[in-house]
């Protein structure tokens, strides 16, 4: 067989093309492809959600990759083992309700469980600003390529429109940062506690909901809005925080509250 160069290159664009055109006008778009918006992105696209995912790296998985300190292992409690087991994860009980996982086989696998119930994931994409209309509601994203804001290039972006977002950017809490910076009053930001796991981790799913009409937060993006504390390398609650923001997103697109 003989293949072609400029045929691989008209296949990738035409590709591509046809994907991220069939991704602007979407259910739910999500910000950041870490632990708790790849379960977000299984947990809406199981249930017959259009979803997609931007990441502004190379990989996906966010801290995951790194379990704790480079040591490529990370703590599920008990409350979040069922992921593991949906997700095929291995695992072993170090001791009563506390597993520990492969974190490079938790990313790989979670991602694959996302994309294999029909999420889309589009990574090297940065969120600059959101759409927000007349009824005060956030409506979609502006975005570009992560290499025009690392070059410092002037160059126009692009947008997509959405009935929900979910940031899910972790620590800094990005796009909830966006819509407190540029609607005065509309959102508080409190920024993180200090670490302290069982309370960061107990807290986690009451943080987890909509902080702005059409703006839902997850993951350690929840604990920084409300002011949480962060937790370390235990993902059960990143986790158990992708589902409830999956499940907030849900309610909101049912409800017609963001039409």
């Amino acid at each position: 067989m003989t293949i072609d160069e400029i045929s691989i290159t008209r296949a990738i664009v035409t590709e591509f093309t046809e994907s991220f055109l069939n991704c602007t006008d979407i259910d739910c778009a999500l910000v950041g492809a870490g632990p708790a918006n790849l379960v977000a992105a299984y947990t809406l696209a199981k249930s017959g959600i259009d979803v997609v995912v931007f990441e502004r790296n190379l990989s996906v998985g966010g801290g995951m990759w790194g379990g704790g300190m480079m040591f490529p292992r990370i703590v599920v409690q008990e409350e979040a083992r069922r992921f593991l087991d949906e997700f095929g994860i291995a695992y072993t009980e170090y001791e009563e309700g506390v597993y520990v996982a492969d974190s490079i086989e938790s990313v790989c696998r979670t991602a694959a469980a996302a994309i294999g119930a029909g999420a889309k994931i589009f990574n090297l994409i940065s969120v600059e600003d959101v759409m927000i209309r007349e009824e005060g509601h956030v409506s979609g994203l502006v975005i570009n390529w992560t290499s025009v804001a690392a070059a410092r290039l002037h160059v126009d972006p692009l947008t997509i429109r959405s009935k929900v977002v979910i940031d899910g950017t972790g620590h800094d809490a990005e796009v909830c940062r966006i819509v407190s910076r540029k609607i005065p009053d509309a959102l508080q930001v409190h920024g993180e506690l200090p670490m302290w796991a069982e309370r960061g981790e107990s807290a986690l799913l009451e943080f987890s909901k909509e902080v702005y009409p059409g703006l839902v937060v997850s993951g350690m993006a929840a604990n920084a809005v409300s002011g949480g504390h962060r937790m370390g390398p235990i993902f059960g609650g990143m986790m158990l925080s992708g589902e409830r923001a999956a499940e907030v997103a849900m309610e909101i697109i049912e409800s017609g509250d963001c039409l």
